[in-house]
């Protein structure tokens, strides 16, 4: 099988633990081959960010036009956008070029070790783009911001995302993981209502850096190798959890996943 062309369209970091790093590590276990376009240097390591440096909207979209002309593109990954002018840059590509093309945009927000990465202005412009994304994958946190509520539990979460799944007609991963408990869930919500639940228990780690990042690559190989919605999240879900599990263990913060999974090769994991 020809693997499939993911273009990541998203932020670097330097701890190699999330971002554009993340991103091309999950891409490459999955089968599929990873192209970039970074929107932002970021530096920071397990303990928190400590500076962006966003990347001029020209710019963004030269490496976007560089790849598409050469290599082709089956699916899209977008993660941090950096500032509004960033986003909506973004958002004009999804528009044109990559109109009919699955698409996975994860909003992000913040870090894991909680430093903002956008601001007002940009989560704006998120919820502009979103609804021309074929899925949207908030966190709690995000979730919450997109759709201007608190969130506390996971009945607040399914009412949020079929809330936002509506507003933008387009499908909704809301995720978990910041909710307490030992039990985690994770809903991906279709505009219209119709909901499927995954659960898992919850693995007692603090290296989970890069977890967003990661799920939203594993997800958007998945789209692009033709495999369905529901299919892809289990996947990458399975995925996900496997590298929580292989963590090296690096950094005195929140440390990066172990995307290799030691020997364990990928076949043998299942959604």
């Amino acid at each position: 099988m020809t693997p499939p062309r993911v273009l990541i369209i998203a932020g670097s970091d330097s701890g190699g633990g999330a971002g554009i790093q993340a991103d091309i590590k999950a891409v490459t276990m999955l089968g599929g081959f990873a192209m970039t376009a970074i929107t932002a240097l970021t530096a920071q390591n397990t303990l928190g960010v400590e500076d962006v440096f966003p990347v001029p909207e020209e710019f963004l979209l030269k490496q976007v036009d560089a790849v598409t002309r050469d290599l082709g593109v089956d699916a899209v990954k977008i993660g941090m956008l950096a500032t509004p002018e960033l986003a909506r840059t973004v958002g004009g590509l999804l528009k044109s070029r990559f109109a009919g093309t699955p698409v996975v945009l994860d909003p992000v927000m913040v870090a894991t070790s909680g430093d903002a990465l956008n601001d007002l202005g940009t989560i704006d412009a998120l919820r502009e783009i979103a609804p021309h994304a074929t899925i949207v994958t908030p966190n709690i946190p995000e979730l919450g911001a997109l759709i201007g509520t608190s969130v506390t539990d996971e009945a607040g979460m399914r009412t949020a995302a079929l809330a936002l799944a509506d507003q933008i007609g387009r499908a909704v991963l809301a995720k978990g993981g910041h909710l307490p408990g030992d039990e985690l869930a994770d809903l991906l919500v279709h505009p219209g209502g119709r909901v499927t639940r995954w659960s898992d228990s919850r693995i007692d780690t603090k290296h989970t850096h890069g977890t967003g990042c990661t799920l939203a690559s594993a997800l958007a190989t998945g789209l692009g190798a033709g495999l369905s919605l529901d299919d892809a999240v289990a996947r990458a879900r399975a995925y996900v959890r496997a590298a929580i599990l292989a963590a090296p263990g690096f950094g005195q913060g929140n440390g990066p996943m172990g995307h290799a999974l030691g020997v364990v090769p990928f076949d043998a994991i299942r959604g």
